[in-house]
């Protein structure tokens, strides 16, 4: 894991990066800026549970390009999820707190992840733990609306306007933000290199 201090505002950013690509790099930017982040972590999975393995790049690779494409040094990529033997994010997420205690960490998901994220393993303890900034995506900006976690949660919705402070909030705590939006997605990219 990249070295944090207490007290330090840091995003976590799980994904397959398969590959990585433009939007990636837009969402840690809105993350970064939206959220006054000390540290954003690119947390390249060594796979997702919920998607097939079939197409999935090597993760020294992904990890290879995710590297090429992070020009902010704030972003740290890491594939420490690989050296916990850890294929669920709630067990990671559970390693990176308590190896980390008195850092203020958000979890950071692009709202395309929003509307399947009841599907995750203990995605209730996910958002009871950890604030949750959900950045919009291109077709997916109602999400945050219509998805079991915004209905289950909307309680502990908080304004974009006050999105600096997620960081210092006690979980659960959420907020939607709009933005810039990237068209990209690792999926289309995988199927145009076909």
């Amino acid at each position: 894991m990249p070295h944090v201090e207490p007290g330090m505002r840091v995003g976590l950013f799980g994904g397959s990066f398969n590959p990585p690509h433009a939007g990636h790099e837009l969402v840690a930017d809105i993350a970064l800026r939206r959220l006054k982040l000390d540290q954003l972590w690119w947390m390249v999975t060594p796979g997702n549970p919920l998607k097939s393995r079939n197409q999935l790049a090597p993760l020294s690779e992904r990890i290879a390009l995710c590297e090429k494409i992070a020009h902010d040094p704030r972003i740290k990529i890491t594939a420490f999820e690989q050296a916990l033997g850890q294929s669920y994010t709630a067990r990671t997420l559970e390693k990176v707190r308590q190896k980390n205690r008195g850092v203020r960490f958000v979890w950071i998901m692009g709202a395309d992840n929003l509307k399947s994220f009841h599907l995750w393993q203990d995605w209730q303890a996910i958002a009871k733990t950890y604030p949750i900034a959900v950045i919009d995506r291109p077709g997916a900006t109602l999400a945050y609306l219509s998805s079991k976690m915004a209905k289950t949660f909307e309680y502990a919705r908080i304004d974009e306007d006050d999105a600096a402070s997620l960081a210092s909030r006690a979980a659960p705590a959420w907020t939607f933000i709009h933005g810039p939006r990237s068209p990209l997605s690792s999926t289309a990219l995988r199927a145009k290199a076909d």
